[in-house]
């Protein structure tokens, strides 16, 4: 079965345990926000090797779907995680959504760049490259606002909330 079975494992998110000052589940900076996920593929994953690009839960489904030789349903959201698991260092231009609790709350991650965005216009920009556990925003200097903006344009659409609330 090893040479036959695809394995994938994930969990939930961790806590912050002091960092930023916080000691919770819920915030939008990486050490709440990243869970784990180890995938095993014969024939297609290579041995021990680690890809450092962001990736999202939402790229499971398609990536099981090709792994299974599935064709996926056209609606379908996320990126097939196969490129990576063939070639880990694989150029990927894709970023990561981290979704909150309101529609407006999410951070986007790209190889260098975090931005977070917050309801009420609140916004976050971080270097992972130099500033890796986001301590510095850079989201009011005026030298990042080209990267701020082009961050803005990969904001997710449509994001619907899991709760409606009564009026």
């Amino acid at each position: 079965l090893a040479e036959s079975t695809v394995i994938v494992f994930t969990s939930d998110h961790g806590y912050h345990t002091g960092e930023h000052g916080l000691w919770q589940k819920q915030s939008l900076f990486e050490e709440s926000a990243r869970v784990p996920l180890l995938i095993v593929a014969p024939g297609v994953s290579k041995g021990k090797s680690v890809a450092a690009s962001p990736v999202s839960q939402l790229d499971l489904f398609p990536t099981l779907t090709e792994l299974a030789g599935v064709k996926p349903p056209s609606n379908l959201q996320g990126q097939s995680l196969v490129p990576l698991l063939r070639n880990p260092q694989a150029n990927w231009p894709h970023a990561a959504l981290t979704h909150l609790d309101k529609p407006e709350n999410y951070a986007i991650s790209t190889q260098r760049w975090r931005y977070i965005h917050y309801a009420g216009d609140e916004e976050e920009l971080y270097d992972l490259k130099t500033d890796p556990y986001e301590w510095t925003n850079l989201a009011t200097k005026p030298e990042h606002a080209n990267k701020l903006d082009q961050m803005r344009l990969l904001k997710p659409k449509n994001i619907t909330p899991l709760h409606k609330t009564k009026p």
